[in-house]
């Protein structure tokens, strides 16, 4: 499967008493990668929501292994754990320079239209979007 992998840059605004990055950052660092992965298969979120698409996490799971602090180098690397047709799992890794994992987790996705929020197929809403995500999760590393 593809994975893109992005350098991540620990801001100390980031970080809370104890001086690591506050739990609520990783969801936003998921993203940034989740952004970037997409990108990296000539897709854009911009282009889906011209259209009145939206796409709401419907879960998100995080579990942390080692503090991340502030001036530490680390990267997210995103990629698509499961993929329906309907539903979206994104997977996600934060680790350092050496590749230990410092969180890792996952946010579940669908495409809604904007004023109702009725769930669409993104097979059949998006066919390019679904052939793109089809090859992601058939290459290999």
């Amino acid at each position: 499967m593809k994975k893109v992998k992005i350098p991540i840059e620990v801001r100390y605004q980031e970080t809370d008493q104890m001086g690591v990055v506050y739990h609520a950052n990783y969801l936003v660092w998921f993203e940034i990668g989740r952004t970037k992965f997409i990108e990296s298969l000539g897709l854009s979120y911009v282009e889906m929501e011209k259209n009145n698409i939206v796409s709401p996490v419907l879960d998100a799971q995080i579990k942390f292994k080692k503090p991340v602090r502030y001036g530490e180098k680390v990267y997210v690397e995103t990629w698509i754990k499961e993929y329906d047709g309907l539903r979206t799992v994104y997977g996600y890794r934060i680790m350092d320079d050496d590749r230990e994992v410092k969180v890792e987790g996952s946010t579940k996705h669908v495409i809604v239209k904007k004023e109702n929020f009725r769930p669409l197929s993104l097979r059949k809403s998006f066919p390019d979007w679904h052939a793109r995500y089809t090859q992601a999760l058939e290459e290999e590393e």
